[in-house]
């Protein structure tokens, strides 16, 4: 009783907010208009009086709510941290590097090929999270696969990206190492959805009302995809034009990572639906701030506590 008891108070702490590296829209898919309180003159008194009113909110050109305001995080939320990323696939990151800057995070980036164990491990000592971008072959050996492994179980964000067949080699040894899951296939993609909608046992759209998928309502899937396979273990996030699963997330005992199928939004029409925010939603909750707090939340923006209230 005792051990289910301390289990449960865990994980009420892991679902609660920490500090205030998140925006006031977060978690919400399309932010409520904006209330604006005016001082206006009454006709009748001659006085002046305040009144509000509601604008709604601006929107970019493929609909989703404009302005940083509306993503997940504030600006500069995790200055000093690290995002540490492989890429065994090549393409330009600066887009992703920029979006990411944005938030606070700077990037260390191994490229082509991984670094020797020991090394990996001494990097991710500074490091706050680790993307993985899979090549067509892989290259990660089972000493790599055990550094991740205990970087992933001390609590550390884990992304790993695939895409098409073949390039999921390092996606899927490593997404069997930490959760027991992998991605399959090839489908031309090449499309925006919406939020989430299903008809009959398909489903379609970007998961609604989670941390993740704030102020997003349309999403671009990538432009050639692979599927996630069906598994127990990983929470849908995003379901492609086809109805296939392209990218799901684990977010259990203190620990998250997400599993995607679809790197090209990387740098494939970069400017398209949601890529630039949904980088940087995950990036930001891959800090896991509600476990770290103090130790990956930025001092600016850390809440100051009631008077009442103890830390």
């Amino acid at each position: 009783m005792r051990l289910r008891l301390l289990s449960c108070l865990m994980t009420l702490s892991f679902a609660l907010p920490a500090f205030a590296q998140y925006t006031e829209t977060a978690g919400v898919n399309a932010a409520p208009p904006a209330r604006v309180v005016e001082q206006v003159r009454n006709e009748k008194t001659g006085k002046m009086e305040e009144r509000e009113r509601f604008v709604p909110v601006q929107r970019d050109s493929y609909g989703n709510s404009g302005g940083n305001q509306h993503d997940l995080a504030v600006d500069g939320a995790f200055d000093g941290q690290t995002v540490a990323v492989i890429q065994l696939y090549d393409f330009p990151f600066e887009a992703a590097r920029d979006a990411l800057r944005e938030k606070g995070f700077s990037v260390f980036r191994w490229n082509h090929a991984p670094p020797p164990a020991k090394e990996l491990e001494a990097k991710l000592e500074k490091a706050c999270q680790l993307w993985i971008i899979s090549g067509d072959q892989q290259q990660l050996t089972k000493e790599h696969l055990a550094v991740i492994k205990r970087f992933f179980d001390s609590g550390k964000g884990v992304y790993i990206w695939g895409d098409n067949q073949p390039y999921y080699a390092d996606a899927n040894a490593v997404g069997q190492a930490l959760l027991g899951v992998t991605m399959l296939g090839n489908l031309h993609g090449d499309q925006v959805v919406g939020l989430e909608k299903s008809n009959g046992e398909k489903h379609i759209g970007v998961r609604r009302r989670h941390l993740l998928s704030t102020g997003l309502e349309f999403l671009y899937e990538g432009i050639t995809i692979a599927t996630v396979q069906k598994n127990e273990v990983l929470e849908p996030l995003l379901y492609g034009s086809a109805g296939n699963l392209v990218s799901g997330f684990y977010d259990r005992e203190g620990k998250r990572a997400i599993f995607d199928g679809g790197f090209t939004r990387l740098y494939n029409k970069w400017d398209t639906a949601g890529t630039a925010r949904y980088v940087k939603n995950a990036a930001a909750w891959l800090a896991n701030a509600e476990r770290f707090g103090d130790a990956v939340v930025s001092k600016n923006v850390k809440r100051t506590p009631a008077p009442n209230e103890t830390r």
